[in-house]
């Protein structure tokens, strides 16, 4: 069982940015035809990963991803990756057909998913990850000073048992990609990581989870806004534990039709199992 927090700490230390945009036609096989209509709400689509969870997980493989995003077929596809990344990534990409940019790298659902769609899919990868080294840097150092800290005893005590309670209440479904789609992981998530918001916030400065899932959004938001009312299919990549905060604002917004990614998967599970 990986903790609930890996894919958030993960995310939030190694983030960055990257947008691409293949030239080729969308494959004939693809289900979801494109919409691309003015004056038609956007439809999003929000889809927690599990980042390297990805690699052994045999309900929420790569394949299974791969799947999705064919299945689903978006004209964007709204990344965790830092916007002064994305360029040297397309570049390296392009040249040897691999994701060599360090902090792209690191994240197997763009390295082996996401750039190889692109060489037969027809969507543009927007970078919307506000996280920065310095960002993760200063972060890392703030929570190895609390942990340290003897007066901070009880701060870190509440943080890891959260953490712990957190797990033990998704127990074995930590991979599975319907329940994580599911207004109760989102409620044990947030529940799981209340003591980590409220108590680390002045520690962490840009960092704290509050003020860095509003940076991530803020890409969101605005790459929203700029294409409003086009009728195109956005989808949102991100780990799983970033959801709920994201949903929370997508909900506020009237002018996107927001769709549960779980028919999708219910969809490319079907596929990938008959194709083993």
């Amino acid at each position: 069982m990986h903790n609930i927090l890996s894919p958030i700490i993960l995310s939030l230390c190694l983030c960055f940015s990257v947008a691409c945009t293949a030239q080729t036609e969308r494959p004939a096989q693809t289900p979801l035809a494109p919409v691309i209509e003015d004056g038609k709400n956007n439809r999003v689509i929000m889809l927690g990963l599990i980042h390297s969870g990805h690699l052994d997980s045999e309900t929420y493989s790569l394949e299974l991803v791969e799947q999705i995003i064919r299945d689903i077929n978006p004209d964007y596809i709204l990344t965790e990756i830092p916007p002064d990344r994305l360029a040297d990534a397309a570049a390296g990409f392009a040249k040897t057909g691999e994701v060599t940019e360090d902090r792209v790298k690191v994240f197997p659902e763009y390295r082996e998913v996401v750039f190889p769609l692109t060489q037969d899919m027809n969507f543009k990868i927007i970078p919307a990850a506000g996280w920065t080294r310095g960002m993760a840097d200063y972060r890392r150092k703030a929570l190895r000073a609390i942990r340290d800290n003897p007066e901070r005893a009880d701060d870190w005590a509440a943080y890891t048992t959260a953490n712990k309670q957190a797990d033990t209440a998704i127990g074995a479904r930590n991979d599975d990609p319907i329940f994580i789609h599911t207004d109760e992981y989102d409620a044990i998530t947030k529940k799981g990581l209340a003591p980590y918001a409220s108590l680390f916030a002045d520690d962490l400065g840009q960092g704290d989870w509050e003020r860095i899932n509003a940076a991530h959004y803020s890409l969101i938001d605005s790459a929203l806004d700029r294409h409003i009312d086009e009728g195109a299919t956005f989808l949102i990549t991100y780990g799983a534990g970033h959801k709920y905060w994201f949903l929370e604002q997508l909900r506020r917004r009237d002018d996107i039709d927001l769709i549960n990614p779980v028919e999708f998967i219910r969809g490319a599970q079907e596929k990938t199992r008959a194709e083993e």
